[in-house]
């Protein structure tokens, strides 16, 4: 009885290295994660603007999202597994308009394109974009708003970015 209760132990604790319980299947011989910052480009998009601190608050969110939801150690140089790309889309929109053609509600959409380079296989690397949006009433000015946008926006897209790379989703 023993032996069973230290060979599930054993298979436990070292099963869990290539799993986790977010459902992210780690890469076999990962065990760093480099994020780089993501450079905000979003001014050279046509009807698009610069936020400052953006590259800064959303490259922080990323490396949020894989400390909280992998055993994987952040390094800053080196990383079994890389994630870096750009803002390219900081966008206010107006959505739905009112009788008198003046907007009713309008909609901050950011769009962020991602490089995932996995080191030890090739095959898992990807370039894609990832876009979410955050509507609010055209009463609200953006500044009073901002906060709270940036932290819905940056969990979905950080969510779909991970779910896209160790999740497989």
């Amino acid at each position: 009885m023993k032996k069973i209760f230290l060979f599930s132990l054993v298979f436990l604790v070292f099963g869990c290295k290539f799993y986790s319980f977010t459902g992210a299947s780690i890469p076999e011989n990962a065990e760093t994660v480099q994020v780089n910052l993501f450079v905000n480009d979003a001014a050279n998009s046509i009807g698009s603007t610069f936020e400052p601190g953006l590259d800064r608050d959303f490259t922080n969110a990323m490396q949020e999202v894989l400390i909280n939801q992998t055993n994987l150690e952040l390094t800053g140089a080196n990383g079994d597994l890389i994630y870096e790309g750009e803002i390219t889309e900081y966008r206010v929109t107006p959505t739905t308009a009112t009788a008198q053609q003046t907007a009713a509600q309008n909609r901050l959409t950011v769009t962020i394109n991602v490089r995932y380079i996995n080191t030890n296989n090739e095959e898992d690397n990807f370039e894609k974009r990832f876009s979410h949006f955050y509507d609010f009433p055209d009463t609200a000015q953006l500044q009073s708003v901002k906060s709270n946008a940036h932290d819905e926006i940056f969990e979905r897209i950080t969510q779909d970015v991970f779910n896209q790379s160790l999740a497989k989703w």
